[in-house]
C-alpha cells in the first residue's frame, strides 16, 4: 500500500477538502487578538482580530436612504474603515459593537 502525505488525496493531486480545513499546515496572516468561536471578527482584509465596533454604511446610488449595510471593525482598524467609507460619502454611523440595532 502507498503512504500518503498529508493533504494529498492522490499522489501528485492536491486534496481541496483537506486544504479547505487546514490539514496541509499553511500559516494565516493575523492581526489583532484573534476571536473566539462566539466573537464578531473585524471587516479589514487579512485581519481576524476581535470586532469592537460596527459600521453603518450605505451606497445610495443602490441602496434606499434607510437602508444600512455593516463592516465591523477591531480597534487597531477602525479609524482606516472609517476613513475608507467617510472618503467615499458612504459612512452613516460607527458605534460600539454592542450597541442596539436602529440608532442613528
Amino acid at each position: 500500500m502507498t503512504e500518503r502525505t498529508p493533504g494529498m488525496s492522490t499522489p501528485g493531486l492536491p486534496d481541496l477538502l483537506g486544504a479547505l480545513s487546514g490539514a496541509t499546515g499553511g500559516s494565516t496572516r493575523t492581526q489583532g487578538q484573534a476571536p473566539g468561536p462566539d466573537q464578531a471578527q473585524c471587516s479589514r482584509k487579512g485581519c481576524r482580530g476581535a470586532a469592537a465596533w460596527r459600521l453603518e454604511w450605505n451606497n445610495p446610488r443602490i441602496h434606499t436612504p434607510d437602508r444600512r449595510k455593516t463592516w465591523l471593525a477591531c480597534a487597531e482598524h477602525r479609524d482606516w474603515l472609517t476613513d475608507y467609507l467617510q472618503s467615499r460619502g458612504l459612512l452613516k454611523d460607527v458605534l460600539p459593537l454592542d450597541a442596539p440595532e436602529g440608532r442613528a
